[in-house]
């Protein structure tokens, strides 16, 4: 997957978890370094990146981010139960990471490069199954996009990225459906995996 714009500077929120295109991340804010993340983005209107954390901790020092991630535009603001802000973001493209570097109150910035969205392909007869599976992964778990389903399930790329998401992968196993250029053998994969889900 070839990058498609120049270097640009952003920060990072390191996760333990992966965030897809398209999909819906709901954070918890308290640490000053990320409460000028969200200030700055709120004032600019420009998103972060999302990376899923190789070495260290959410919370604390600096943790080590992946080199793929994906963009995170803040879509709602609100004061949560503990009085600590809360965002919902969405994923947007994903991106490489250049280089980063660290501020010294701890927040970690990226010299990063987007990447293209993946192709629109029509769900392979193939991978039917996989559709199905998806809208009763969503009947019982209700995500965020449930109602989108019927409308993008003849979109090989987004089943593939929200069955990455709702099925009970390992990180490492999401962040390598992060990273797979093709939605076709993303889809290959997460039905190969299927079976290890299987009741018996």
């Amino acid at each position: 997957m070839a990058a498609t714009t120049p270097a640009l500077d952003l920060p990072l929120f390191p996760l333990s978890n992966v965030l897809f295109p398209g999909g819906h991340l709901q954070l918890r804010i308290f640490e000053p370094r990320y409460i000028d993340l969200v200030r700055e983005c709120a004032r600019t209107g420009r998103a972060f990146g999302v990376c899923m954390i190789l070495e260290g901790r959410e919370a604390g020092q600096p943790a080590v981010p992946a080199a793929v991630g994906t963009l995170a535009t803040i879509t709602d603001f609100h004061t949560r139960d503990d009085g600590l802000l809360g965002i919902v973001a969405e994923g947007g493209r994903r991106f490489r990471v250049m280089r980063t570097r660290v501020r010294s109150d701890g927040q970690v910035r990226g010299d990063i490069a987007t990447w293209q969205d993946e192709e629109t392909i029509p769900l392979p007869a193939e991978f039917g199954l996989l559709a199905t599976i998806l809208e009763r992964l969503s009947e019982q778990m209700s995500p965020p996009w449930r109602n989108d389903v019927a409308a993008k399930a003849d979109d090989a790329s987004w089943v593939g990225f929200r069955l990455s998401e709702l099925l009970p992968l390992d990180p490492d196993e999401c962040q390598h459906m992060l990273e797979l250029a093709d939605p076709l053998q993303r889809l290959a994969e997460l039905r190969d995996i299927l079976p290890r889900f299987q009741r018996a």
